[in-house]
């Protein structure tokens, strides 16, 4: 009758810590990024009142006879599974879709979280609401991202300014009637960036000079001061496509515009989708792009599936600023749940794995996103209603124990 009683105390403790468990995961129903947690129960080690024999002598085998001693708590684990994504909006809030973690700097040691509400403080450091600085890669000075260095504390440079870019390229499109008088002229104009980002405003023209000929000229500036340009004279076949110059390009030398080196008025190719062509009697002549611009100042941020930053700046160009780190673990349910929602390594977890998202495993980013807690709220209640129970029939034998053992006092009356 002891052995019964404190085997459903221990239940009592046991479906105790299942009640906490329950607990903290409705209670954690709406937090970011949240992992519910699971609880496992185990017999405790049985006592043996007689072992098992084999048959002999004429007599059958007889198995063992145990009287178990209760139950304990296994395991209590976290459930790593995808949480919903909730839409935001927000350019700094990301999720990532499939495993891995964002890796966190704080407090001088490497923590993992799945929850994506990223800020700016005023160093420019992207950090957690906690504080913690988010690792990554920062942008190179080519423009690019390198992810084979050891990632560092990832900066958003705002107020960021990115240098003018001197125009070394224009691309010319639309169509030349091939009807057309010799001696028309067909123009368009387009703002060409010095080597100071200060724009320069050319016109183009082109003047049938013979049946499928056309010559090309440019000025700039107000006096016009006449281009000098080479390869001016296209041609064109019965078809309507360029046949001169070869390259399908006009070349204007350097210093030809003031402040502006070497450029060239790119025709397009035959195989191009858009290009000049001579076909019938519509003329459109316009310029497409051109590849020089101004200072530009950040306005404007997004984050690609890889994880890439990329800024948008005033003068229309992009580039990346930064690409966020992915952590993924060999055991991800062997980590130390810590403050928040966040984790630490332990030795059964295992090294993290950190690199860019997805490759090598690991989930992609969602940006304007944020991951909701996997926390179900069916399944939580009916954990609950099975934890209440659980602990009310252990009270009970208690209860019934504890009449026994009235009645066996009661026999000395």
């Amino acid at each position: 009758m002891i052995r019964s009683m404190y085997a459903a105390v221990s239940g009592l403790r046991a479906h105790q810590n299942m009640m906490d468990v329950v607990g903290n995961n409705i209670s954690n129903v709406n937090t970011t990024g949240f992992k519910r947690s699971s609880i496992i129960f185990q017999d405790i080690l049985s006592q043996t009142l007689q072992g098992a024999s084999e048959p002999q002598s004429g007599f059958g085998g007889t198995n063992p006879m145990q009287i178990g001693l209760g139950t304990k708590v296994a395991a209590i684990t976290p459930s790593l599974s995808q949480g919903a994504l909730q839409r935001t909006g927000r350019p700094l809030d990301v999720a990532i879709e499939g495993d891995g973690f964002f890796v966190i700097s704080q407090g001088g040691e490497s923590l993992f979280t799945r929850a994506g509400a990223f800020y700016v403080d005023e160093a420019g450091n992207v950090v957690t609401p906690a504080g913690g600085r988010i690792q990554g890669w920062g942008a190179t000075a080519a423009g690019g991202v390198d992810t084979t260095t050891p990632p560092g504390n990832l900066l958003l440079p705002v107020g960021d300014l990115i240098p003018p870019s001197t125009t070394t390229s224009v691309t010319l499109g639309g169509n030349l009637g091939a009807n057309e008088d010799v001696g028309t002229v067909e123009r368009a104009g387009v703002d060409i960036y010095d080597s100071q980002g200060s724009p320069v405003t050319i016109d183009i023209a082109f003047t049938k000079t013979a049946t499928n000929e056309w010559t090309v000229s440019a000025t700039y500036g107000d006096p016009s001061v006449a281009i000098a340009l080479t390869d001016n004279v296209v041609t064109f076949d019965t078809e309507g496509e360029i046949v001169s110059p070869i390259d399908f390009e006009i070349d204007a030398a350097a210093g030809a515009v003031l402040g502006v080196g070497a450029f060239v008025l790119g025709l397009g190719a035959s195989t191009d989708a858009r290009k000049v062509t001579q076909y019938g009697e519509v003329t459109s002549v316009s310029v497409i792009t051109q590849d020089g611009s101004a200072t530009g100042a950040l306005q404007s941020l997004s984050v690609g599936q890889d994880g890439v930053m990329i800024g948008a700046y005033s003068n229309g160009r992009v580039q990346p600023i930064g690409q966020l780190a992915v952590a993924i673990f060999a055991n991800a349910e062997g980590m130390e749940r810590v403050t928040g929602t966040n984790f630490r390594q332990t030795p059964n977890s295992g090294l993290p794995q950190i690199g860019p998202s997805g490759n090598g495993g690991r989930g992609i980013i969602a940006s304007g996103s944020l991951e909701m807690a996997n926390v179900d709220l069916a399944e939580e209640f009916t954990q609950l209603i099975v934890s209440q129970r659980g602990f009310q029939a252990n009270s009970r034998v208690v209860t019934a124990s504890d009449e026994l053992l009235q009645e066996i006092v009661n026999l000395k009356r």
